[in-house]
């Protein structure tokens, strides 16, 4: 599950690093026209600006991310039939679903996990680990990397920047509204931005990203089960599903480290009440029922 926490975390990272800048820059400035009150429309296009660039630029490291956090190997001449298998299928699958093929990596991991990140369609990676590799058989291999073709046929990477760019541009808004009314009240700034306002709204921005980070993981639940689905059209519905069962027997009796619980097609199991607004992926139960009611 690793893409989408390298995702949301760079994301908030990039939100404070240029919150940070444009504060040490004077650029907030703008946004308190009379020195007394806030201009809103001002701090709504501000807020669009920051919110979005940091989607669009997480977006954009997106592939290399992934290429650096898990050191994959991409196969351009395959060194042995099981790479040359992989490219092929992925080719194939790419034909199916009308995109350009995407790069092709493995990487070397113990996990029982794969990935697919790009920012757009036609220039995206996917990647498997060594770990599903040497505990799935080729079937089941093929269903997974019809889901993760999905995802980059679905669009789910830009989607969920459109989406994240949305939220952050809610979380800066409100960030600063907060700042404004902290700084005015409880420090008694009369003009201008007292230490009140840049303190609480760095505050409120992490903890409103926070609450953000919910609607962001809501829809990363519903595109699993596009993307589950994507996967039964493209290699059948009964590999789709084995390869589910095995993620399952592989994953649920040991959570996967966190650091790499928002990047594939598995995701960390078993978690119950409100930790469940924080699950990029459903359980895997939930997953292959839905498969299985789904008509043949």
């Amino acid at each position: 599950m690793k893409r989408i926490l390298l995702f949301v975390a760079t994301n908030v990272a990039v939100l404070v690093v240029l919150s940070v800048v444009m504060r040490l820059l004077g650029i907030d400035s703008i946004l308190n026209e009379s020195g007394t009150q806030l201009d809103f429309q001002a701090l709504l296009v501000f807020s669009a600006v920051i919110g979005f660039a940091g989607s669009f630029i997480s977006l954009a490291m997106s592939k290399w991310m992934a290429k650096r956090s898990t050191g994959a190997h991409v196969i351009e001449s395959p060194r042995n039939e099981a790479e040359s298998w992989l490219l092929n299928t992925v080719r194939r699958q790419a034909q199916q679903v009308g995109i350009r093929c995407p790069e092709v990596a493995i990487y070397q991991s113990p996990d029982v996990n794969a990935f697919a990140t790009g920012a757009r369609r036609n220039n995206a990676l996917v990647a498997v680990s060594t770990g599903l590799l040497n505990s799935m058989d080729r079937d089941s291999v093929e269903a997974v990397l019809g889901h993760e073709l999905s995802h980059v046929a679905n669009g789910d990477m830009v989607t969920l920047t459109l989406i994240q760019g949305v939220v952050n541009t809610f979380v800066i808004f409100l960030s600063r509204v907060v700042g404004f009314v902290v700084d005015r009240v409880l420090f008694k700034t009369e003009r201008g931005y007292g230490p009140g306002f840049f303190i609480a709204s760095i505050v409120a921005q992490i903890l409103l990203g926070v609450i953000a980070s919910m609607i962001v993981m809501w829809f990363s639940r519903q595109r699993e089960f596009r993307a589950d689905a994507g996967g039964a059209t493209l290699a059948g519905r009964t590999k789709m599903i084995a390869a589910l069962q095995n993620l399952q027997r592989a994953h649920e009796p040991h959570d996967l480290p966190e650091s790499v619980e928002a990047f594939g097609i598995s995701g960390r199991q078993g978690k119950l009440g409100w930790k469940r607004l924080f699950m990029s992926h459903p359980p895997l139960a939930q997953r292959i029922a839905a498969l299985q009611s789904r008509s043949t």
